[in-house]
């Protein structure tokens, strides 16, 4: 049984995923242009950029998931992103699983 219970611990750590917040995107770049930018730091797993759906236009932020804190580490030592002439902003975020969230109503 605890060989079960390491098993588990080591798939949950390999697949946590670290994240970047990124704002001010510039409409002409594409989630395709951004993954291709930020894999310069580390690896890419994800570029997620939501659309409106009533203006067909990405909304101008992102989030971009790497494989390793070392990664994100990489993409915050550099002082500023630019992108098309425009300045990107970047914030770290931190993510608590669903449990650990608290309730609003409490």
């Amino acid at each position: 049984m605890a060989v079960a219970g390491a098993a588990r611990a080591a798939g949950r750590r390999s697949r946590q995923l670290f994240d970047i917040f990124v704002a001010e995107i510039p409409w002409t770049v594409s989630s395709k242009e951004l993954k291709e930018y930020f894999s310069q730091f580390g690896s890419v797993q994800r570029c997620q950029l939501p659309f409106d759906r009533d203006t067909g236009f990405h909304r101008r932020y992102c989030w971009i998931k790497f494989s390793t804190p070392e990664d994100v580490q990489n993409v915050l030592k550099k002082d500023s992103h630019i992108l098309e002439g425009s300045k990107l902003a970047l914030k770290q975020q931190t993510r608590r699983r669903r449990s650990q969230r608290r309730n609003p109503r409490e």
